[in-house]
């Protein structure tokens, strides 16, 4: 087994095997609640189904998940005067500082393993995510291998988007 095989087994045992109280949170809210205030937050009025594919999520696991957030005051839903077949999806003030408080929940835990880190290993550590998102961002299973000029390409984007 080459040195690319034992890093992708141990990056997978690292990231899913030994999953933090965090990792779960982001996980579970890449699944809902927060998923979508972050969504709607981002893009403004959204419907049902385009959250459902934002979400990658069915129609009625959204419908449930959109009746739980206006429930709690997160969210309203609307008829849109245009065209009565359409729900319009948006925050609430609730909903939108919901949102505000458990990024900065996250943005703070994430500061404080930076330091524990320190400077020079968090810097090393941002700049390796970075390289292996844009790799990742132009790898796609079943696919042939981008090409030398592919990869240059998507890392002057990255570096453009920098």
């Amino acid at each position: 087994m080459g040195f690319e095989q034992e890093a992708v087994d141990e990056l997978w045992r690292t990231a899913w095997c030994h999953r933090s109280d965090m990792q779960r949170e982001l996980s579970r809210g890449a699944q809902g609640e927060m998923f979508a205030i972050r969504q709607l937050a981002h893009h403004g009025t959204m419907t049902p189904s385009q959250l459902a594919a934002a979400l990658n999520a069915t129609s009625g696991r959204i419908s449930t998940l959109l009746a739980a957030m206006e429930k709690k005051g997160l969210i309203t839903r609307e008829v849109d005067p245009d065209d009565r077949r359409v729900v319009l999806v948006n925050l609430t003030d609730e909903g939108r500082e919901r949102g505000r408080k458990d990024m900065q929940e996250a943005r703070d835990a994430i500061c404080w393993i930076f330091s524990q880190m320190g400077e020079r290993r968090t810097r090393e550590f941002v700049d390796l995510s970075c390289e292996f998102v844009t790799y990742l961002s132009i790898c796609q299973p079943g696919k042939p291998r981008p090409t030398p000029e592919e990869v240059r390409k998507a890392f002057e984007a990255a570096k453009a988007d920098a």
